[in-house]
């Protein structure tokens, strides 16, 4: 890999100064063309950024549609193997592993300056948009989900239990997150762009 910028510092490689992250829902990543398409040319010197991060956020139902009835791979990500792209799969159930997962594909990212996807396999608590209801389409799927205790909940409770945090350290840090929040909300209403 080279650059094409002959001023630009010898020592310098193709992604040392930009890494391309593409965020992607689940039916997108199997059904869009683009997709395809863009893997295919990744590995051409005119078309490489030195290796891209695909984020596959993959709550198992494309809008409504289950992956039986969306595609014939097993799984989304099964596109990448059109070219040998690396592929994670990681449970977003559990946040340490997703972070675990990320660290590698990084890793790989920056030691091979190839494509890296990482597959979370998740779900959507809510629907697509805020007309949606998914309970409509997949009742038995929604009744399991909505039973279910959200996974910051899951993991702050875990962080008290292994003494990592404490009850007060959890609410100040929703307190700080919420006026961070509000602040921004606050500042987006008068916001221009230069």
């Amino acid at each position: 890999m080279y650059l094409y910028d002959k001023n630009t510092d010898p020592g310098c490689a193709l992604g040392d100064r930009l890494i391309g992250i593409q965020i992607h829902g689940d039916a997108a990543f199997s059904g869009q063309g683009v997709i395809m398409e863009t893997l295919g040319l990744s590995n051409l010197p005119h078309f490489s950024l030195g290796g891209t991060i695909h984020v596959i956020i993959n709550n198992q139902i494309g809008y409504t549609t289950p992956a039986t009835n969306a595609r014939s791979t097993l799984y989304t990500s099964d596109v990448g193997k059109l070219v040998n792209t690396p592929i994670i799969h990681v449970n977003g159930d559990y946040p340490e592993e997703v972070a675990r997962a990320m660290r590698i594909a990084f890793e790989y990212r920056k030691l091979f300056r190839k494509d890296v996807i990482i597959d979370l396999v998740t779900f959507r608590r809510w629907g697509h948009n805020e007309l949606d209801e998914p309970s409509f389409t997949q009742p038995q799927m929604y009744n399991i989900i909505r039973a279910r205790e959200s996974v910051p909940k899951v993991y702050e409770r875990k962080m008290m239990e292994s003494g990592v945090i404490t009850d007060a350290d959890a609410k100040q840090v929703h307190a700080s997150f919420t006026k961070y929040l509000e602040t921004e909300l606050a500042a987006s209403k008068d916001y221009m762009p230069k």
